[in-house]
């Protein structure tokens, strides 16, 4: 039993190690298969390898030798180019040494023609003497006198040359002048308009108008201005051409409203106090316009009278801003070239106050503005600077040449005027002028942009049947005289006011 079971054993043991022969064999089979495929890959890897060097270093190549072949082109222009320069710079070269040449044939010949001019007009000078008998220094005179008639032609030419230079050399220096002085100031302009907003309550809109427009009626005859309410909520429109108008509407208007008792007898109240305040307004207006420019030496009524042209504009500038301006501008120009600043800044300050007057008094603004400040003993001298500013005078001293150009720098600067709305008010105030030359007439007002005009009429000159008159009158006198868009209507108003007092 147990030699079988030896035997067995035995068996088994030939048996695991035949199959562990087998196994080995198979794991080195697998092996050696996995080492060649490896090694094929490894070589096929290297391959592919060596070709994309070998293909890198082809285009590597390639781009060397283009950039090689363009580097030789360019050197090849480079080097045309030069040789086309170095043969242009000999053409030249031998150009300049030509004319060279030739200049010094044309010295050489005007000096021998120098030297015969000289020997000339030595013997001729010797001949002249000896003819004459005349001493050296009589004949050297007469000499002269001959080359001078000889020549005259070009000293006349030379002369001409001198003066243009100089004109332009002058021409330059002004021009600096008056960008200088231009570019120092810088001011801003105010546009003009033609109308007014008021801010008031709603509620009050009603009371404004009034019963049957009692109360809008009063205002607007007693302001000379058209009060326009619509649908605006908390505000209405004062409209009228003449700025001082339209301001002494408001601040009767806001005081009224601020009272809240609006009654035709208090309206002519407040209107005759928001004068008196607008009046304080154009003092203090003169008074800043004199102590900005240091022009302190003028009667306290012509500083009043320079505040109204804060309410006045020409082609939509403000007078007296203007008129500031120009003092300034004038000013700087005649620091530059000597003159007196003080009549330069006076005359610019001065030169337009006829204006202020212009629709009380007769004549022009220039007229008007030189009658008043002799009534007021104003230094000459500023009446001289003043008085030619639109070419109405001659020009009789340099300030007055100055005040003249600061008025056109100031006035043609761009955006300082606008001529459409300079033409609109001179039409509303021809309109107005016109009715107000009709017999009995108190005062016209032109509203509604010259479509319409009121004329009140004194009751104790003018009938009511003379009123019907006088408005068919003023139509026709209108057709005739003035130039008008459309159609204008007019209004002649004829009012019997009893006043009396119980005491």
């Amino acid at each position: 039993m147990e030699l079988i079971n030896l035997i067995w054993a035995l068996l088994g043991v030939v048996a695991g190690a035949g199959l562990y022969r087998i196994y080995t064999m198979r794991e080195q089979t697998k092996r050696d298969t996995i080492l060649k495929d490896a090694h094929e890959e490894a070589e096929a890897i290297r391959a592919k390898a060596m070709r994309e060097l070998k293909e890198h270093e082809e285009k590597s190549t390639n781009e060397l030798k283009d950039r090689e072949e363009k580097s030789e082109k360019r050197l090849a222009e480079r080097e045309e180019r030069l040789e086309k320069k170095e043969i242009h710079l000999d053409n030249q070269k031998v150009t300049l040494e030509k004319k060279h040449d030739a200049i010094e044939d044309n010295k050489e010949l005007l000096k021998q023609r120098e030297d015969t001019i000289l020997q000339s007009e030595h013997a001729h000078g010797e001949k002249l003497a000896e003819i004459a008998k005349l001493t050296p220094d009589e004949a050297k005179t007469q000499i002269i006198t001959h080359i001078e008639k000889t020549y005259s032609d070009d000293l006349i030419t030379r002369t001409k040359k001198l003066e243009e230079q100089n004109k332009e050399a002058l021409d330059g220096r002004a021009r600096d002048i008056l960008v200088s002085s231009i570019q120092r100031l810088a001011s801003s302009t105010a546009s003009e308009v033609t109308t007014t907003a008021v801010n008031i309550p709603d509620d009050m809109k009603g009371m404004i108008i009034g019963r049957e427009g009692k109360n809008i009626r009063a205002f607007e005859r007693a302001a000379g201005v058209e009060v326009i309410v619509d649908d605006t909520p908390g505000a209405i429109t004062i409209s009228s051409f003449d700025p001082i108008r339209r301001q002494i509407a408001r601040v009767a208007l806001e005081n009224l409203i601020l009272d809240g008792r609006m009654q035709p007898a208090r309206i002519e109240e407040f209107v005759e106090n928001a004068q008196k305040d607008i009046n304080e307004i154009i003092k203090k207006k003169g008074e800043w316009a004199v102590h900005e420019l240091g022009v302190l030496n003028f009667d306290p009524r012509i500083v009043a009278i320079l505040g109204r042209l804060w309410f006045r504009y020409s082609y939509g500038q403000n007078v007296l801003q203007h008129s500031v301006e120009m003092a300034h501008v004038a000013a700087m120009i005649a620091e530059e070239v000597g003159a007196d600043v003080s009549i330069v800044k006076a005359g610019a300050l001065v030169h337009d106050i006829g204006k202020a007057l212009d629709h009380e008094v007769q004549g022009t603004h220039v007229e008007i503005g030189i009658r008043l400040l002799r009534k007021f003993n104003v230094d000459e001298r500023i009446v001289t600077a003043m008085k030619s500013h639109h070419d109405d005078y001659p020009h009789e001293s340099l300030e007055s040449l100055i005040v003249q150009t600061a008025d056109i720098i100031s006035g043609a600067r761009p955006g300082a005027r606008r001529d459409s709305l300079e033409n609109y008010i001179k039409r509303l105030k021809e309109l107005e002028e016109t009715a107000a030359t009709m017999p009995g007439v108190d005062r016209a007002y032109a509203l509604s942009a010259g479509r319409e005009v009121r004329v009140f009429v004194s009751p104790k000159k003018v009938s009511d049947f003379q009123a019907k008159k006088l408005a068919q009158d003023l139509v026709e006198k209108i057709e005739a005289n003035l130039r008008y868009p459309g159609e204008i209507k007019v209004h002649v108003i004829r009012e019997n006011r009893i006043v009396e007092y119980a005491r």
